[in-house]
């Protein structure tokens, strides 16, 4: 990669999407391509909208939030569906501020910088193209120009509405550098950039009694009124406040409830008219979407406060809680390792996942139905099949807490002890184990953890550390199993067959033989005793699979070794009961012989090749599984 030639062809492009003109050639742009004429809120709307829609189960997903946020595709789609969406159509939820509402580290920062870097890109394509009033501090809409007696006229020609009114500031210029002639006032391209100001604003209170209003809407210029004559002359006003500023585009107020009320006040007016106060003007117009982000307690207590109602019935809440889903979490931590200078460290398989679980239990609440637990609630949340519960139950379970995932362990703890065990050991790879030890230590160290919670998220530790057990024996049992699936299946045909003639009251036929035969009933309860099925039960259990096979086929569908879950595990549990006393003497085995030393040295080979381990967490995993078989 030449860096330089790069960045002389970045150059480049840049130059090519520039574009200047009069007001009377930009009209002619605007009739061709009618839609750079789009509000701010539209305009955001169409960016998440051109990033492409997906639509899976009902739901859709917007793909422009995609590998950045995760677990939070329900919220996205009620904060595209029920804000960006009609406020884009100029309905009047555009007139409110837009408040994320989430507790720490859930990603409310990330979604307003992904608006932002968004716009910053999306004002460089051709669909989301800013022109504005050359030499104007607040990149003015160019349409402004246009008298209020015409716009109507204008919209039936154009189909474009106008909102708002000329700058001061602009209102001279027309008057004093185009005579009023509108038609030959220059117009311009502009790109969005937070670090140039240009659309983009931030906002961030500090201390109430040293930061001054101008922040927000400017400030007079002291050393030019000697040579205009006036502070109301609008050339002697500096019209870079963050409101002036993010004109077109977006304005993030950081920690907005923190705000001294003098700063809030602004807000009323620009969001409900459109327009603000700045010095000795009239109103000034001002296009922008206004994004705050806050936490629960203090968002309560800023509705609680009778002082704040006006501004409180301009706000629209979105809440922005954790993400409840596994899968979903272990790729917030696999981006954030990724992003940091630790990426090279080898990390166990499931070791993420393991960590993940624990975080999601704690920001779990216990289902109010009996026969769920935790563990069960974890994985229907994270779209596994549960025996016996469906979709309709998943959403029952959603519908039972308003405020589920506003609360429990952030992603940021998790990293943070992940990091200390990556730093801490001295060899370059971690496991499930290291981590959830990190996790249990540092909960002591965690100042808003209680002795209460502590026992609690102790308890979840335990919990995550059974489902490792678990996933470590099938990851062994798997490596063992040369040809695992294939042996599984074969093992699932033989005992469906089998299933099948009792229910039917038929015979087999012997492949080797061709005599009839009665269905092998010592295989079949070998295999139904894994998950506990008495002989009392085995008939029906015989029977729900049978009638579960026939469902399948009247789908056109093929039952399958994954589906019935109960049937898996048992299946899963058989191969590696059979392969149980192999696996115990050849991992715990402290002086192996030649031939329990090459098969040890063939699955280390294998969980290496094919699972994703290597040479250390490879042995490390097959000297605790031994550990867990000779318990």
């Amino acid at each position: 990669m030449d860096i330089l030639k790069r960045i002389e062809h970045y150059r480049e492009e840049e130059e090519k999407l520039k574009w200047e003109g009069t007001f009377a050639q930009y009209l002619d742009v605007l009739k061709e391509k009618p839609w750079i004429g789009q509000s701010a809120h539209s305009r955001v709307f169409n960016m998440i909208k051109d990033a492409g829609v997906e639509e899976v189960e009902g739901k859709r997903k917007y793909k422009f939030f995609s590998n950045q946020l995760f677990g939070l595709e329900e919220a996205l789609e009620r904060l595209v569906e029920e804000y960006f969406h009609p406020a884009a159509k100029r309905l009047d939820v555009r007139k409110r501020i837009l408040l994320l509402m989430g507790p720490v580290s859930g990603g409310k920062s990330t979604l307003v910088a992904m608006l932002k870097r968004g716009l910053e890109h999306y004002s460089r394509t051709e669909r989301g193209a800013v022109f504005a009033i050359k030499g104007c501090p607040m990149h003015e809409d160019p349409l402004h120009l246009i008298p209020q007696h015409l716009r109507e006229e204008f919209h039936s020609e154009y189909g474009i509405r106008i909102e708002g009114n000329l700058s001061p500031l602009n209102t001279m210029r027309l008057e004093k550098e185009y005579h009023g002639r509108i038609e030959d006032v220059q117009v311009e391209r502009v790109f969005f950039s937070e670090d140039k100001r240009v659309g983009i604003g931030t906002f961030s209170p500090s201390d109430p009694k040293s930061q001054d209003i101008a922040d927000l809407t400017g400030s007079i210029d002291f050393s030019t009124i000697a040579e205009y004559g006036s502070e109301s002359d609008p050339r002697a006003y500096r019209f870079d406040g963050e409101l002036n500023k993010a004109n077109r585009g977006l304005m993030e107020f950081q920690e907005m409830l923190k705000c001294d009320e003098k700063f809030l006040w602004h807000l009323l007016s620009l969001t409900q008219e459109g327009n603000f106060k700045a010095g000795r003007f009239a109103l000034i117009s001002a296009d922008e979407l206004i994004v705050a982000h806050t936490n629960e307690t203090e968002y309560r207590s800023f509705i609680s406060n009778k002082k704040n109602e006006a501004l409180h019935s301009r706000i629209i809440v979105m809440p922005v809680p954790y993400n409840l889903k596994v899968t979903q979490e272990e790729k917030i931590y696999e981006k954030m390792i990724s992003e940091s200078d630790v990426s090279n460290v080898h990390v166990a398989p499931h070791t993420l996942r393991v960590a993940a679980m624990f975080t999601i239990l704690t920001r779990l609440k216990e289902p109010k139905r009996g026969d769920i637990d935790l563990i069960k609630k974890m994985r229907l949340y994270d779209g596994e099949n549960v025996e016996g519960f469906n979709s309709a139950d998943v959403d029952e379970m959603k519908k039972e807490y308003q405020d589920e995932g506003m609360s429990g362990i952030d992603p940021r703890y998790v990293i943070n002890r992940i990091s200390s065990t990556i730093i801490r050991k001295e060899i370059p790879t971690i496991n499930a184990l290291d981590v959830l030890r990190a996790l249990k230590e540092g909960l002591d160290q965690h100042p808003s953890i209680t002795n209460e919670l502590r026992e609690k998220y102790l308890n979840f530790i335990s919990l995550a550390r059974k489902e490792y057990d678990d996933i470590a024996k099938k990851e062994v049992q798997k490596a063992f199993v040369y040809s695992y699936e294939e042996s599984a299946k074969t093992l699932m045909d033989n005992y469906l067959d089998n299933v099948e003639a009792y229910c039917n009251k038929a015979k087999l036929h012997d492949p080797l033989t061709g005599e009839e035969i009665n269905p092998d009933e010592k295989l079949m309860r070998s295999i139904e005793e894994q998950i506990g099925i008495s002989e009392n039960a085995k008939k029906a259990f015989r029977e729900e699979i049978l009638i579960r096979i026939s469902a399948y086929a009247r789908k056109g569908k093929r039952f399958d070794y994954n589906s019935h879950d109960r049937l898996r595990e048992a299946i899963q549990k058989k191969l590696f009961a059979d392969l149980k006393d192999v696996v115990k003497i050849t991992t715990s085995s402290k002086t192996p012989d030649e031939q329990q030393l090459k098969k040890v040295n063939e699955v280390v080979a294998r969980l290496i090749d094919e699972h994703g381990y290597n040479s250390t967490s490879a042995n490390d995993l097959l000297r605790y599984v031994g550990s867990l078989l000779n318990r």
